[in-house]
């Protein structure tokens, strides 16, 4: 299938339902809404999860644990992927955004120790594990926390 073969569904998409136009449009006079109530009013409804007074589902439930609202999740970068770049260059997290090895560079990248360094690299980045510092330092570059 290609794009100038796609066709809409045979009854999918009719025209537009315009309502309030007359009793011999079969939607006049209340616009399909009903005689009176809640629903009938403009600005009329519930809120989403309301259900009609009962006690709602989601405080029936019990709730666990803690959420920590001002967690840090940071964009991980593996050892072995800046076998990449060539030797003496300066790794930052605009570098590593610039090249497609991550997609952004907020709140921060970490630097893990998956896999092997061939290259002498200065690398900086927001934090590093243990085995990735060892890793770089043992194949002859930097590492800056910044």
């Amino acid at each position: 299938m290609k794009l100038h073969e796609l066709k809409s569904q045979p009854g999918g998409k009719g025209p537009r339902k315009r309502v309030g136009r007359g009793i011999g449009s079969g939607s006049g006079k209340t616009s399909g809404r009903g005689q009176k109530g809640q629903k009938s009013r403009s600005g009329g409804g519930t809120r989403p999860g309301f259900e009609g007074g009962q006690m709602p589902l989601y405080m029936r439930l019990p709730k666990r644990g803690f959420k920590n609202i001002f967690r840090k999740e940071y964009v991980v970068v593996n050892v072995e992927e800046l076998n990449k770049f060539a030797d003496e260059t300066v790794i930052t997290p605009e570098l590593l955004r610039e090249s497609g090895i991550i997609k952004k560079v907020l709140p921060g990248v970490k630097i893990l120790g998956r896999g092997e360094l061939e290259k002498k690299l200065e690398v900086r980045a927001n934090r590093f594990s243990k085995s990735a510092v060892e890793k770089i330092t043992r194949a002859g570059g930097k590492v800056e926390v910044i």
